[in-house]
């Protein structure tokens, strides 16, 4: 099967895979990165403008090492997960440092670069410079523990580094140059558009003859992985300081911690608290309650309060922050429920 699985798998994504994508058909270890990179818990769609964005003002590993903190943290706004681009920018600056400005070819010195793990290495590695290397996304453990029917528990680190060793033995072994970025290409495609998570397409799939889960008639049961996101909640009350020219009072969100780095409005753990504070500096009488609404993160919902309140002058309300007029507004790295807030206004 060994050999067999690699070959239908090159088989099909030559014919039948996403050849469309502008991170696809390129050897250029920049763009391979900054793609799956973004891609990390991150829908295609979504994904494209941000990509195309990036590029357009760092095209280059070199322009994104010299970007600051604020034009990066600005460009990602709204993507999510902040530290992917807080290591984006760290990572650039290191392969500049570190490799003269070309990323390295081994999985090994690529997993070496902040925000750079496992699996990203090896697609980089094998995307761009032909070689060996396995990854090992969720779409990715899907297709592999179905075929297999690997029943080990995924929340078990010695399960994973079992389900590492297999995904290699399957790797192509000939012609690299052309089958490794097709093998490591159509694994991803498979996962993603044949051997979903739900009602795979099993028909459709070149190597359903091969794969236990579809003799079981239960592919939906694979990956097995017990361990469960514990959720929590929070309440959150924004306090939006306005100017009568319209500018706001923003301030950057401590590392670590949500929102780390990005521009957001001063955040209070209770109305008294908010109300408090902003009548050393505003008519609190006079204070708008915007209507409160959910955000859903990964491991929280946060239930976000906002409340407006008009000062007169252009006094410094709190230490740490700054006055940003609407015209300033799209530059700044903000969240993106505080961008929407800030965009419909209230």
């Amino acid at each position: 099967m060994v050999s067999r699985f690699s070959e239908q798998i090159v088989a099909w994504q030559t014919v039948h895979g996403r050849h469309h994508l502008p991170w696809q058909n390129t050897q250029d270890a920049y763009r391979v990165w900054l793609s799956e990179i973004m891609l990390q818990q991150t829908q295609v769609s979504t994904v494209l403008g941000y990509y195309e964005r990036f590029l357009q003002r760092c095209p280059t590993v070199a322009d994104l090492a010299a970007a600051s903190d604020e034009e990066v943290m600005a460009l990602w706004s709204g993507l999510g997960y902040y530290s992917r681009a807080r290591n984006l920018h760290r990572c650039a600056q290191e392969v500049m440092e570190r490799f003269g400005g070309a990323f390295p070819h081994t999985v090994e010195e690529l997993s070496s670069l902040p925000g750079i793990g496992r699996s990203t290495a090896g697609a980089i590695a094998s995307f761009c410079f032909a070689q060996r290397a396995a990854i090992l996304d969720a779409n990715v453990k899907r297709v592999l523990t179905r075929v297999l029917g690997f029943e080990d528990d995924l929340a078990s680190s010695a399960a994973e580094k079992k389900l590492w060793a297999l995904a290699e033995e399957l790797l192509p072994t000939t012609d690299l140059a052309r089958n490794m970025p097709r093998y490591t290409q159509g694994m991803m495609d498979m996962g993603a558009t044949i051997c979903t998570a739900k009602k795979p397409s099993c028909l459709l799939c070149p190597v359903h003859g091969d794969c236990v889960a579809h003799r079981q008639g239960q592919p939906e049961r694979y990956p097995v992985k017990t361990k469960k996101l514990k959720r929590s909640a929070a309440s959150w009350w924004l306090l939006c300081w306005q100017r009568p020219d319209g500018a706001i009072w923003l301030e950057k969100r401590p590392a670590p911690g949500i929102w780390a780095g990005l521009f957001c409005l001063p955040v209070y753990d209770s109305e008294e608290a908010l109300l408090a504070q902003s009548a050393q500096h505003g008519d609190t009488s006079e204070a708008v309650h915007a209507q409160p609404f959910l955000h859903v993160l990964t491991h929280k919902d946060l239930h976000l309060h906002p409340v407006r309140v008009s000062v007169s002058g252009d006094g410094v309300p709190t230490p740490s922050g700054q006055w940003c007029l609407p015209a300033q507004w799209p530059d700044l790295g903000l969240p993106a429920p505080i961008r929407s807030l800030l965009q419909r206004g209230f």
